[in-house]
């Protein structure tokens, strides 16, 4: 039977904020990608795909057992990235045991190379707010923008024996002068 509370403890409450991987997936994965990069920059692998070919490791995704990474690349210039990550796939075995001897790991994780999709996704979000009717949607507000920003006042307690009545947070605050004269 699955339980859907977390660690599979009835009554147990999800923490908050932790949604994504551990600290020690994080670290790992950061282990790796430098690991491969180095590999990457120093070995020439036999393919002619990679012939000539600038990589970018931009993120690499440990499972929570750190036995499985998804790396995710982009080549330069983003030409080609179907068979640039074609040719590092099949290339795994190679890169993992060249990974095992670059890393003080346990166990040296799977590798699964996948095409970054981030950059053409912000190269999406770019055009979208190049579009004319999108910048007439931004440029109108609620609120006129002749008037400036006036920050929230912060209200402090009250403090008993005070002149002001107010707590002052250890400066000196003199009550206004009236100029009226009376």
């Amino acid at each position: 039977m699955k339980r859907n509370s977390p660690k599979g403890r009835p009554g147990a409450k999800p923490k908050p904020g932790r949604n994504g991987a551990s600290q020690r997936q994080l670290r790992a994965g950061e282990l790796v990608r430098h690991a491969l990069v180095n590999i990457l920059y120093e070995e020439d692998l036999q393919n002619e795909t990679m012939a000539g070919v600038s990589v970018t490791i931009t993120e690499v995704r440990l499972s929570p057992d750190l036995r499985n990474a998804s790396v995710f690349i982009e080549p330069l210039g983003g030409q080609h990235a179907a068979e640039v990550v074609k040719a590092l796939n099949r290339h795994t075995g190679f890169l993992r045991g060249r990974l095992g001897h670059a890393i003080d790991m346990k166990f040296v994780p799977a590798l699964k190379f996948l095409h970054d999709q981030s950059f053409a996704e912000a190269e999406r979000m770019a055009r979208l707010f190049d579009n004319p009717a999108v910048r007439e949607d931004l440029a109108k507000t609620d609120a006129p923008v002749d008037e400036p920003y006036v920050a929230p006042r912060r209200i402090t307690p009250k403090v008993p024996g005070s002149k002001t009545g107010f707590r002052t947070g250890g400066v000196k605050i003199s009550a206004p002068k009236d100029d009226s004269g009376s």
